[in-house]
């Protein structure tokens, strides 16, 4: 027992293990997220709803959006932001690999006929010869990747990009950073129940990096006939450090909001969003 919860709170290597999969494609733990995703006023899984309406409307206007406009969004979840913008007549691409989520969404897009291709694979393989005029990553998602996976992920955005095409994404803040505090926590059903149907002991341990600017909420789920774990990374950043990838990856920084409805920056926000435009 002693040697088991040793390995429960060992803290591992920045971005050592990558179990994204794990939490979108559980048969339970998919349903948990996606009813995180319809609750019209919860910031969770996505927005609440006030807020993705004010976001649509910004983005539509800033990137002139309209007929034909090609647009890609990646890690689209039940099509939050892809329903909206085929409203607008855009011919949307979402893609995300929760089974759950994308089902959900064609549903949506079949009722309305709206011209949305959705696609359920991981966004780190999607491969298309479509050329966008705007490619989004929304909800801090780029903030769980690994450099390395960011390196991929922004040459694949510049690739599926028409020539001035532009990307959209929101990443978390080095003031977030310093408000997350180093914990260990343990609950029978941690999080009521949202890990299992079954009971379960949880536990939450959460490290920071600080040399990396990484925090990992890691997860170890044991019920009666299995231990799993999860790992929740997120990378924090200045607004230096994202131009600088930007940048190696050939993208010139159009501007700086604090989120993305267009909400001036301010450094101390918790989050900011970027506007990368194709070189």
């Amino acid at each position: 027992m002693f040697q088991k919860l040793e390995i429960t709170n060992e803290r591992p290597a920045p971005f050592q293990f990558y179990t994204a999969s794990d939490l979108w494609t559980d048969e339970h733990t998919s349903a948990q997220m996606l009813s995180c995703h319809l609750n019209e006023g919860m910031d969770l899984s996505s927005r609440n709803m006030q807020f993705i309406n004010r976001s649509v409307e910004w983005i539509t206007c800033l990137f002139n959006i309209g007929k034909d406009t090609q647009i890609a969004d990646f890690g689209c979840g039940p099509g939050l932001y892809t329903t909206r913008l085929a409203r607008h007549q855009a011919n949307v691409t979402g893609i995300d690999f929760s089974r759950r989520s994308i089902e959900y969404a064609r549903e949506v897009a079949a009722s309305e006929h709206l011209n949305i291709n959705y696609v359920i694979q991981n966004y780190l393989d999607f491969e298309t010869k479509e050329r966008f005029d705007l490619v989004m990553m929304i909800m801090c998602d780029f903030c769980a990747l690994s450099p390395a996976q960011r390196r991929d992920i922004l040459s694949k955005f510049h690739k599926i990009l028409k020539p001035g095409g532009s990307i959209l994404l929101d990443v978390y803040s080095l003031t977030a950073f310093e408000q997350r505090e180093e914990a260990a926590t343990y609950a029978v059903n941690l999080l009521n129940g949202f890990w299992s149907a079954n009971k379960y002991y949880g536990f939450l341990n959460t490290f920071k990096y600080d040399n990396e600017k990484i925090v990992l909420d890691k997860y170890t789920i044991i019920e009666s006939d299995r231990t799993r774990t999860v790992y929740n990374w997120l990378q924090f950043f200045s607004p230096a450090e994202l131009e600088r990838e930007f940048m190696e990856s050939g993208f010139s920084i159009e501007s700086f909001y604090s989120d993305v409805a267009g909400t001036p920056y301010d450094r101390n926000s918790s989050e900011f969003a970027v506007i990368g435009k194709k070189s």
